[in-house]
């Protein structure tokens, strides 16, 4: 099993998250979506999956590769003012739909709404992530979504602050990077 590199969760969104699994500063690129174990390791970390897997469904890095090449060009268009057809994050919205269904609960005598996986396919692990990117084509100002503004980094991430002027990726590693060579700019000016 290959667990590969770690990215960060920091895009604020779980489809951007997802988009960030294959990352990098200048030459420097990671693939974290390494093999089937990966996947279920990332959507694990991410919150995305409480369930105990057995085995990763066979196929689950290629799909989950192939989700996330076309949510990348789904964002890249929407935010150009065209669309692209997003036939595979349709079919892992179609075939990985949840199943929902009411439940009473008799401590409290109401009934409550509970969601359920339908089963444990790859397109059902892959659904929150799927869903997490509908909702943000639709329901989100697309303008939001930004790449990090350090000319060598590839993350992109949902901008949350209040006045919406995010910069970078994460102020941890690009900001203060980039900072710090501004102020040796300045200084090698003088």
């Amino acid at each position: 099993m290959s667990l590969g590199i770690t990215p960060p969760l920091i895009a604020g969104n779980l489809a951007l998250d997802f988009i960030n699994t294959q990352f990098g500063v200048g030459s420097d690129r990671h693939e974290c979506l390494n093999d089937d174990h990966s996947v279920v390791e990332w959507l694990r970390q991410a919150g995305a999956l409480n369930e105990t897997l057995e085995a990763p469904p066979t196929g689950l890095v290629e799909l989950a590769r192939a989700l996330r090449e076309d949510m990348r060009k789904l964002i890249v268009s929407a935010r150009e003012g065209r669309g692209v057809d997003p036939a595979i994050v349709n079919q892992v919205l179609e075939r990985g739909r949840p199943i929902e269904r009411l439940e009473w609960v008799p401590a409290n005598a109401v009934f409550h709404r509970q969601t359920y996986r339908c089963d444990l396919t790859s397109e059902s692990l892959l659904q929150p992530v799927a869903q997490a990117l509908a909702e943000l084509l639709t329901e989100e100002d697309l303008q939001l979504v930004k790449e990090c503004q350090a000319s060598d980094c590839v993350l992109l991430f949902h901008d949350q602050t209040k006045s919406h002027r995010r910069r970078w990726c994460s102020m941890a590693s690009c900001g203060n990077r980039m900072k710090a060579a501004a102020h040796r700019a300045r200084k090698s000016a003088t």
